[in-house]
């Protein structure tokens, strides 16, 4: 199976395994990607999620191009555009599925093309000092297609991302930590226990508290300052009269740890 998912405990976490072609992803990966996210939505149990690729060579080289070319031609623009409308895009998250709850990158390795889009549609980053990361794109007669020239524009400076896309030259972690594209580097061998203690680190907080705060940082992200404040108001107003913040206050108040059930 070319994807692989493992639970620990409320952390999720999913593998893409195909090392042999750097973990390019197929159109049935990318449908296979999509079932877990939906599936990781839908329980209750799980807090966060960690995407990874097999190895040490690559996060994610992107959509396989042998399946690219044809995939183009099996159908008219129009056709393509109605379908990007109303179905996921690659890896799922890239479009049209949200998961609703953080998902976080740790990258191994290449993080290309799509697979850079990918990395790109998840809340966090972390990332092995190995690590490269680029949009190639122009230099095939295309461009990104699955977000990338959206989301990075909105990660990190203009002039930079248009440094990016328009050269298709990679740059390697230390850049990437230093323009804001990733949260953290460490060694390749720390990779996998970082992402999983930062994932930890979230899980223990309230469930409910979690997704708002996430819901309400990306829903008011461009929004002018005083309707992102109205707006934080209509998520957070629901929130007070919850379970889990009267739990948390309780714990506060008796100087304990918090039991929070997600209601």
């Amino acid at each position: 199976m070319s994807i692989r998912s493992e639970r620990r405990s409320e952390i999720l976490v999913v593998t893409i395994d195909r090392p042999q072609t750097r973990n390019a992803l197929t159109l049935e990966m990318s449908r296979e990607l999509c079932h877990v996210w939906r599936s990781f939505t839908d329980d209750q149990n799980l807090r966060v999620a960690i995407l990874t690729g097999a190895g040490d060579r690559a996060f994610c080289s992107g959509a396989d191009l042998r399946e690219v070319g044809p995939y183009y031609q099996s159908m008219t623009p129009l056709e393509r555009r109605e379908l990007s409308e109303r179905e996921p895009g690659l890896g799922g998250i890239t479009r049209n599925l949200d998961a609703g709850k953080p998902v976080i990158a740790a990258v191994n390795g290449h993080c290309l093309a799509g697979g850079l889009e990918l990395a790109l549609a998840c809340d966090l980053r972390v990332v092995a000092e190995h690590a490269t990361f680029g949009l190639p794109e122009v230099g095939w007669g295309i461009i990104p297609g699955a977000g990338g020239t959206q989301r990075l524009p909105r990660t990190v400076p203009l002039a930079i991302a248009l440094e990016v896309l328009l050269t298709g030259d990679p740059i390697d972690a230390a850049t990437a930590l230093r323009i804001g594209l990733v949260n953290r580097v460490v060694s390749r061998e720390r990779l996998l226990d970082e992402a999983l203690e930062l994932a930890s680190r979230i899980a223990s907080n309230a469930p409910l508290a979690v997704k708002t705060a996430r819901a309400a940082a990306l829903a008011g992200l461009h929004l002018p300052l005083d309707e992102g404040l109205r707006l934080e108001q209509l998520y957070a107003e629901p929130l007070r009269q919850s379970e889990d913040a009267r739990e948390g206050l309780a714990a506060f108040a008796d100087k304990r740890r918090p039991v929070f059930r997600g209601e």
